[in-house]
């Protein structure tokens, strides 16, 4: 049996959950990475409330679906960050413009998370942590090293407890490597995974369509962190080299075709899913393949059909022969 084929389900946060099951269904995936955001899951509700957590399994049952993974992406990224309008969009209207309630809302959401995602039979929850320093990736106005590492140990502090949460009820925290989160890169990874000096709680939500673009190959990624790795998401992503373009974005929006980069559907862009499934294959990693949509350039609907299909045909299982070893004499 290959690996189950989610959906992310934050990219479908405006239909209701028993559509959302509908629609999944209907398009032939295994089972749902369901968002803790619009109908698909409150936190609080499912680590409190078991008639509401029952609701949410009957309705995958009803329609064959299973749910591996909780997706808490935008309450995380509300943990780490340094306070700027844009997080009004991720938070409840009680505490918009709020900086500290904010974070106080996200931190006690996170705290809560590990105790819902058990509810409901997960083992990972994947997730961004936010960064106070990613404004100061590049040196200028001058960085010193004491600022990273002023933001590096900020993460951690307010971090620790939460993951001791995921320690306390045996979930997994999937970090999404991602611009914008306190590790983005290879050797930002790295140095986070050092930081918090490699528990066992804190591994990846591997997505390629992130580091491609950036330089980084990401089966190498795979390879050199694979016993990090808790999840995977599946997402395309094409650079265009015009020679006009550059690969910060140029505040264009994503679907402009101007982009240097821009995200896709599986299959048309360029990342190499073979090699990463062979590195996956070989970390012994057979836990879901979520796909993501976000191809502002193909249709939702045909983007994510289009994405299980694609899944259905890289994914595959390791031999479990040797293939010379009929050709040995006894």
């Amino acid at each position: 049996m290959n690996r189950p084929v989610t959906l992310v389900s934050g990219q479908w946060a405006d239909l209701q959950f028993d559509e959302l099951c509908r629609t999944v269904r209907r398009l032939g995936f295994d089972g749902i990475e369901i968002a803790c955001s619009g109908d698909h899951l409150d936190i609080r509700k499912a680590a409190s409330d078991p008639y509401y957590v029952d609701r949410k399994k009957q309705q995958l049952a009803q329609h064959d679906l299973g749910c591996w993974a909780l997706s808490a992406h935008l309450q995380g990224q509300c943990v780490g960050d340094d306070y700027d309008e844009r997080l009004d969009n991720f938070a409840p209207d009680s505490v918009k413009g709020k900086p500290d309630k904010i974070r106080e809302w996200a931190i006690g959401e996170m705290m809560l998370v590990p105790q819902a995602a058990a509810n409901m039979g997960c083992s990972v929850v994947t997730c961004f942590m936010g960064s106070p320093i990613w404004k100061r990736w590049y040196s200028f106005p001058q960085t010193t090293e004491r600022m990273i590492d002023d933001g590096y140990h900020r993460i951690v502090d307010l971090w620790s407890p939460i993951l001791d949460e995921f320690d306390r009820y045996n979930v997994k925290f999937a970090f999404e490597v991602h611009p914008t989160e306190i590790a983005f890169d290879y050797y930002t990874t790295l140095r986070l995974l050092d930081e918090f000096k490699h528990r066992p709680a804190l591994g990846l939500n591997f997505d390629p369509s992130h580091l491609l673009w950036q330089g980084v190959i990401p089966h190498f990624f795979v390879r050199d962190f694979a016993d990090r790795v808790y999840h995977v998401h599946m997402k395309d992503v094409a650079i265009n080299r015009d020679g006009r373009a550059g690969l910060l974005g140029s505040h264009l929006p994503f679907g402009d075709l101007r982009r240097g980069w821009d995200f896709r559907s599986l299959g048309h862009g360029e990342v190499d899913f073979e090699r990463i499934i062979r590195e996956l294959n070989a970390a012994g990693y057979y836990g879901p393949l979520s796909v993501e949509w976000e191809d502002n350039g193909m249709d939702r609907e045909v983007g994510a059909g289009e994405s299980l299909q694609f899944v259905r045909r890289i994914d595959f299982r390791p031999s479990e022969i040797v293939f010379d070893g009929a050709m040995k004499n006894e």
